[in-house]
C-alpha cells in the first residue's frame, strides 16, 4: 500500500471530497528527437509541407468565416498567421535541420520554434514582438498536424476526477463539466485567480498553490481535497478516510440548516437591509444563483463568453444570452460588466500580443475604446436585453474621469443609432462603473455624479494597492483584504457615493470573505454580490449581526494598524454572533 502524503496550499473553494486523480497538462505535446534512416528523410520533409499546407487551409477558412460574419477588417488579423505559415527563413530552417542533423521533423520545428521565441521576447519595438503571439499559435497549429493529435481539453472527460495540474486556464475552467470534475488542484494560483473563483462558482472544492502537486501525483491516483483548510492528501489511510466522513456529514448537517434561510432577506437582527446578490462567468451559472437565494446578479462576467472560439460573438448572439439571463434572474436586476479581457483572459481571433504586466496592459475599457466595433456591438447586445428588463452596465478598470465619459459619450451614440432603428431598449438604463484600481478610489468624488452606481472589484484594487500579484502562490500571504489600505480605499469609495446619493456594491471576492462581511456592513456597503456558493453563509452572518455592532468594529478596524489584528477582532465578532460559520477552524483531517 502506498504511503500518505499530505501538501499544504491555499483553499480557494471549501468542501471536501474523494476521488480518483486526473494529470492534465493543457500545453502541446512535448516531442523528443528520433533519429531517422536517410532514406526517410524526404518523406519527413514532405510531411512537414502537408502539415503547413493543412494549417494554411484552416486559417484561410476561418479567415473567410470571419469576414463574413464581421467584415474584412476583422479578418485581416489572420494576415499574420498566414506569413508564419508562409515565412521561407523558417520553413528552409526546418527542412535544413531534418537534413542536415537526420532528426524527425516534430523536433526540428519545436526547438525552431522556440528560438524565434527567444529572440522576439527580447525585442523592444512593440510591432515586432506582437508576432510572438502569431508565432505561438501557428505553431501549435502546424503540431497538431505533425503528431495528429488534438487538443485536449476538460469537457471530453466521461468519469468523476480530481484535476490535477500545474495550472488551470479560465478557457479550461469554461470547459468543466461539474458532473464528471469534482474538485481540483493545482501548482500555481492565489484565491483570487480566475480559477478559483470558476470553481466556487461550480461549487467543487479546490486547492491551489500547492507547488509541485502535479509532479507527485499520477492519473488513478486516490486523493481527499479539503477546498476549506487547502489540503490534499495522496492515498489516504483509513484513519484519514474515516475522519472525512465525519467531515462529509457535518458539513451536510450545517448545509441544510442554512437551506432554510433561502427565502428570506439579507437583513441585520436591527433592520439594515443588504442586497446579496450573485457573481456569474456564463447563463448555465443562474440555476446555482437561483437555487442559492441570491437577489439577481451583481456582475456577470461577459468575457467568457469570447473564449474557445475562433470568433467573436454576434450582437445578435450576445443579446439572446443577456436577454435569457435577465429573464430568469427577474424580478431582480442584472449587472453585466462590458468586456474585461486581458490579465489572464486573452481572445485569440484578436491575435492580442504577449504582454510582460499583462493585468498592467491592455485590458477592461483599455481595450474596449480602443476596439470600438467590439465595444459598441456589445453595448447594443446589453441595451437591446435592457428594454422591459432589469438590466444595468458596468465598465471595468476604468482608471480616471475621462475614460468613463470616453464609454459614456459612445453608449449615448449607440443609444441614438437604436432610437433611429426604431430597436427598443431602456433610456434610463442604470450605468455603474467599478472601482478596481487605487487611482478610481482615490477620486470617487469626482466620477460619483457621472454614474448611478460604484460596484468595488477587490480583486484587482487589492493587488493594485499592495503590489501583490493575486495569482502568484509565493507571495500569497502578502494579499491582505483587511490591509488597512485598502480599508481606507474602500471606506472612501463607500464615503464618496453617499455623499453623492448613489448606491454602491462590491462584486469582489472579499465580499464573500466572511472575516470582511462585518466591516463592510459597517460601512454602509448596499450590496454584496459573491459566488452562488456562498450565498447561504454570507445571509447567515448579516442576519446574524446588529449594525450598530458592525459599525463599532469598522471604527476601529479604521485605526488599526495591521490586518492580523483586524481579522481577529472580526472573528471575536463572527464566533460570538454566528459560531458555526467559524466550524471549519476546529476540524482537523
Amino acid at each position: 500500500m502506498k504511503k500518505e502524503k499530505t501538501v499544504q496550499g491555499i483553499g480557494v473553494s471549501a468542501g471536501v471530497i474523494r476521488g480518483k486523480a486526473y494529470l492534465f497538462d493543457p500545453e502541446e505535446a512535448r516531442v523528443k528527437p528520433r533519429r531517422l534512416p536517410k532514406a526517410s528523410l524526404s518523406a519527413e520533409v514532405e510531411r512537414f509541407q502537408q502539415a503547413l499546407i493543412a494549417a494554411r487551409k484552416e486559417l484561410l477558412e476561418m479567415q473567410r468565416d470571419i469576414a463574413q460574419r464581421l467584415g474584412r477588417s476583422e479578418s485581416d488579423l489572420f494576415e499574420a498567421h498566414l506569413l508564419v505559415v508562409e515565412d521561407r527563413t523558417l520553413i528552409e530552417e526546418v527542412i535544413r535541420g531534418v537534413e542536415e542533423k537526420g532528426l524527425n521533423v516534430e523536433y526540428v520545428f519545436q526547438q525552431a520554434i522556440k528560438k524565434y521565441e527567444r529572440v522576439f521576447s527580447q525585442i523592444e519595438n512593440d510591432y515586432i514582438r506582437e508576432r510572438l503571439s502569431d508565432i505561438k499559435d501557428v505553431a501549435k497549429r502546424v503540431m497538431r498536424h505533425l503528431t495528429g493529435k488534438t487538443r485536449r481539453d476538460l469537457s471530453s472527460l466521461t468519469e468523476e476526477v480530481i484535476v490535477i495540474s500545474r495550472d488551470i486556464s479560465p478557457s479550461d475552467t469554461v470547459l468543466m463539466h461539474k458532473e464528471n470534475v469534482i474538485g481540483f488542484a493545482t501548482d500555481i494560483g492565489g484565491r483570487t485567480s480566475h480559477t478559483a473563483i470558476m470553481a466556487r462558482s461550480l461549487g467543487i472544492p479546490a486547492v491551489v498553490g500547492l507547488g509541485k502537486i502535479s509532479s507527485l501525483v499520477a492519473t488513478g491516483d486516490e486523493l481527499v481535497v479539503d477546498g476549506g483548510r487547502g489540503l490534499v492528501v495522496i492515498n489516504p489511510s483509513r484513519n484519514t478516510l474515516k475522519k472525512l466522513e465525519a467531515e462529509k456529514r457535518s458539513i451536510a448537517l450545517f448545509e441544510k440548516r442554512l437551506r432554510l434561510l433561502k427565502d428570506l432577506p439579507a437583513e441585520t437582527r436591527d433592520g439594515f437591509r443588504v442586497i446579496l446578490a450573485a457573481n456569474i462567468e456564463m447563463p448555465e451559472d443562474l440555476p446555482s444563483v437561483l437555487s442559492h437565494g441570491a437577489e439577481g446578479i451583481g456582475l456577470y462576467r461577459t468575457e467568457f463568453l469570447y473564449l474557445n472560439r475562433d470568433d467573436l460573438p454576434s450582437e445578435e448572439e450576445q443579446f439572446q444570452a443577456y436577454r435569457g439571463v435577465a429573464e430568469k434572474a427577474g424580478p431582480h436586476s442584472v449587472i453585466i460588466r462590458t468586456l474585461d479581457l486581458g490579465g489572464d483572459k486573452f481572445l485569440s481571433p484578436l491575435g492580442v500580443p504577449g504582454e510582460l504586466n499583462p493585468f498592467l496592459g491592455w485590458r477592461g475599457i483599455r481595450f474596449c475604446l480602443e476596439r470600438r466595433d467590439i465595444f459598441r456591438a456589445q453595448l447594443r447586445a446589453i441595451l437591446r436585453a435592457s428594454a422591459n428588463r432589469k438590466v444595468k452596465v458596468m465598465f471595468p478598470m476604468v482608471c480616471a474621469a475621462g475614460e468613463l465619459r470616453a464609454a459614456r459619450a459612445i453608449l449615448k451614440k449607440v443609444m441614438g443609432e437604436l432610437e433611429r432603428e426604431k430597436i427598443p431598449f431602456n433610456p434610463a438604463i442604470e450605468v455603474g462603473v467599478m472601482i478596481e484600481v487605487p487611482s478610481a478610489a482615490l477620486t470617487a468624488d469626482i466620477m460619483a455624479p457621472e454614474v448611478d452606481f460604484f460596484s468595488i472589484g477587490t480583486n484587482d484594487l487589492i493587488q493594485y494597492a499592495l503590489a501583490v500579484d493575486r495569482v502568484n502562490e509565493k507571495i500569497a500571504h502578502l494579499y491582505q483584504p483587511l490591509h488597512p489600505a485598502v480599508l481606507r480605499l474602500i471606506e472612501e469609495t463607500v464615503s464618496a457615493a453617499h455623499r453623492r446619493h448613489i448606491w454602491v456594491g462590491m462584486c469582489g471576492e472579499m465580499a464573500g470573505d466572511l472575516l470582511s462581511v462585518p466591516i463592510l456592513l459597517g460601512m454602509g456597503i448596499d450590496e454584496l454580490s459573491v459566488s452562488p456558493m456562498l450565498v447561504p453563509e454570507v445571509k447567515k452572518l448579516i442576519r446574524s449581526l446588529d449594525l450598530t455592532e458592525a459599525r463599532r468594529l469598522t471604527e476601529r478596524a479604521l485605526r488599526f494598524s495591521s490586518a492580523r489584528r483586524i481579522e481577529n477582532e472580526s472573528r471575536r465578532l463572527i464566533k460570538k454572533a454566528a459560531p458555526m460559520l467559524l466550524r471549519r477552524e476546529s476540524i482537523r483531517l
